[in-house]
């Protein structure tokens, strides 16, 4: 029997944590359940085509995000998007929020990670206050997605300034490109 060997793809010493609600689905599209459970919502303009390229590319992906295992589940998987993350961290079975350590440290565990390697992880996510706060208070590089205007878009402090702020999920291909050419 032969095999084919699917293409090597050059191994990424960068890896990129993802926020869920308004980083890769619009908040506005979700339908919820009588228990509060999102089962539908929409992808936002060109998130899809972000988180595959990503993962196409080589990138270790994760999603640490705020809320319950089956929102998520239901989301992503509806929008063909579960099978692209290495790991997902939910709020609920970690039993903290952003922006706890302990959520992006279970993460960090569940791939294997160490603080070692803080300095190569990026968190994009969509809200100052939890993703960009939780980066910046464990050294890890922070992306705003500056997308919706559903939350405040001027830091409260300095935890609150991101490292890079892009507009469109798109935009992200190309800095998490220069990030990792500029790693050791």
């Amino acid at each position: 029997m032969i095999e084919q060997m699917k293409p090597d793809v050059e191994e990424k010493k960068l890896i990129v944590f993802l926020d869920c609600g308004d980083t890769i689905i619009d908040e506005g599209t979700e339908i919820r359940d009588e228990e509060g459970t999102v089962i539908q919502g929409n992808v936002i303009p060109g998130a899809d085509i972000m988180v595959k390229t990503l993962a196409d590319r080589g990138y270790r992906l994760a999603i640490v995000a705020d809320g319950t295992a089956q929102s998520f589940k239901n989301l992503l998987t509806q929008n063909g998007l579960y099978d692209y993350f290495e790991t997902l961290t939910y709020s609920e079975p970690v039993k903290a929020s952003k922006p706890s350590p302990r959520m992006f440290k279970a993460a960090v565990g569940a791939m294997d990670l160490s603080e070692e390697d803080y300095s190569r992880i990026i968190m994009v996510g969509n809200n100052l206050s939890r993703d960009v706060r939780g980066a910046n208070q464990l050294g890890l590089t922070s992306v705003f997605l500056s997308w919706t205007t559903r939350y405040p878009k001027s830091p409260a402090d300095d935890l609150e300034i991101p490292d890079y702020t892009i507009n469109d999920p798109l935009e992200l291909i190309d800095l998490v490109e220069v990030l990792n050419r500029e790693l050791p």
